[in-house]
């Protein structure tokens, strides 16, 4: 159930940052209120996720997963560049997820 919360906190956060974009600078009402409820639902979905899921790993993959799904969607929504640096990182990103958790579940 933890890794299916976390999903959740992913989706609300990448959500809400795509419509921060769009909020231009919390000048559109709609897209300002997507942003506010994304990240309120984001924190407390993650939030519940802790309860059963390490911090270090729920973390990296909150903000691993999520940095790498707005990085994919600032190239397909925004038209934004993608270069051999961005795609490293990216991998790097992916990489340091997997690598946390495969480190363990001892507590």
């Amino acid at each position: 159930m933890g890794y299916l919360t976390l999903a959740g906190a992913i989706a609300a956060e990448v959500t809400a940052t795509t419509a921060m974009k769009y909020s231009h600078g919390f000048s559109r009402l709609g897209p300002s209120l997507v942003t506010a409820l994304g990240y309120l639902v984001s924190f407390l979905l993650l939030a519940q996720t802790l309860k059963t899921v390490q911090i270090g790993t729920a973390y990296a993959i909150w903000s691993g997963v999520g940095t790498a799904a707005i990085a994919v969607l600032g190239l397909l929504l925004f038209g934004e560049g993608l270069d051999a640096v961005k795609v490293a990182g990216i991998l790097l990103i992916i990489g340091g997820v997997v690598v946390l958790n495969l480190g363990g579940t001892s507590h």
